[in-house]
């Protein structure tokens, strides 16, 4: 049976959460689809492959909201906040295994998910730049993606342990962020706002 790529990742985060993310095994993921291992590798060549595509969801969702007519009339500031925030939205039904997702990548026998992680956290910090119209060249680009990498990272792992309702104290900490990033950009003399 051929099966496909996000019927895959589905059925990955449907067993993680009755289980665990580590306790995922391709060979279970192959069996629930009623397909072979190899009809799995056709898609993913490991299981840390999957977790790609489960942020790939979240930076398409970023995109689509950012494509909203009327998102073309907010400001910086507040596209950056939205694109943000649909990006943790889309992730939130799977909020506990985005994090064990996110800590199995931080173990210290994981160096080369690390490396990855940190490619992948700056592919999606490009694409919120993109989302919010930012157009920034050198010096103040690499200045503002350092930024808005500390400020996504930051809200990023406040929210994997946020249980209030709507994640509201990860929008608080967010907009706060933000807001502080935005003085001390009026602040710096020649910084595009």
């Amino acid at each position: 049976m051929t099966v496909t790529r996000d019927a895959i990742v589905d059925a990955a985060l449907a067993r993680a959460e009755q289980t665990s993310w580590e306790a995922v095994r391709l060979h279970d993921i192959a069996a629930a689809l009623g397909t072979t291992l190899n009809g799995v590798r056709a898609h993913f060549r490991e299981k840390e492959e999957i977790v790609d595509a489960w942020f790939d969801r979240a930076d398409s969702a970023m995109l689509v909201h950012a494509a909203r007519p009327d998102e073309a009339a907010r400001s910086t500031r507040e596209r950056l906040e939205g694109a943000m925030l649909a990006w943790l939205d889309a992730l939130f039904a799977h909020r506990h295994v985005t994090r064990q997702m996110i800590l199995g990548k931080l173990e210290p026998g994981h160096v080369h998910y690390q490396v990855k992680g940190v490619m992948r956290v700056s592919r999606t910090v490009q694409w919120m730049r993109e989302a919010a119209g930012r157009d920034a060249v050198l010096p103040w680009r690499a200045i503002e993606e350092t930024v808005l990498t500390g400020i996504y990272v930051m809200t990023f792992f406040h929210w994997m342990y946020d249980d209030s309702p709507g994640s509201v104290r990860t929008r608080e900490f967010l907009r706060r962020r933000l807001d502080r990033a935005g003085r001390l950009a009026r602040a710096m003399p020649g910084a595009p706002v």
